[in-house]
């Protein structure tokens, strides 16, 4: 069985896809992108607040799921420009603490809405 997960803290999804999907005990988080779900505002900030921004509105769909980020055990983190992937990195340690999730980086063409990064997650959720 799988269940939706649908959260107003977090962006709505804008096309045919859940903002995550629960199954087998993990929760699969689809790629979040710096909006404000108070104001559906796009961060077109630096790479700092946009990975702060999309952090937030992950930890917000993983919150609805029974969950946290201190239950992610896989990131994907796409980013815009990898010159921005130290800057990217520094805050995401700062919401990710030891045993860090396992993770993979890649730049890519192009990111929904022009953003510089969009980070997807799987965690366990608290049973």
């Amino acid at each position: 069985m799988k269940k939706q997960v649908q959260t107003d803290q977090a962006p709505k999804a804008i096309g045919p896809y859940s903002q995550g999907i629960i199954a087998n005990g993990f929760v699969f988080c689809s790629g979040q992108i710096p909006i404000d779900p108070a104001t559906n505002e796009l961060n077109t900030g630096t790479i700092e607040e946009q990975t702060r921004q999309v952090i937030k509105n992950l930890a917000a769909v993983l919150a609805a799921a029974g969950s946290s980020l201190d239950d992610v055990v896989k990131t994907t983190v796409l980013l815009q420009d990898m010159s921005d992937f130290g800057k990217m990195n520094a805050v995401y340690g700062e919401f990710f603490k030891a045993p860090s999730p396992a993770r993979a980086a890649f730049q890519v063409v192009r990111l929904p809405r022009d953003v510089k990064v969009e980070i997807e997650a799987i965690a366990l959720v608290k049973s």
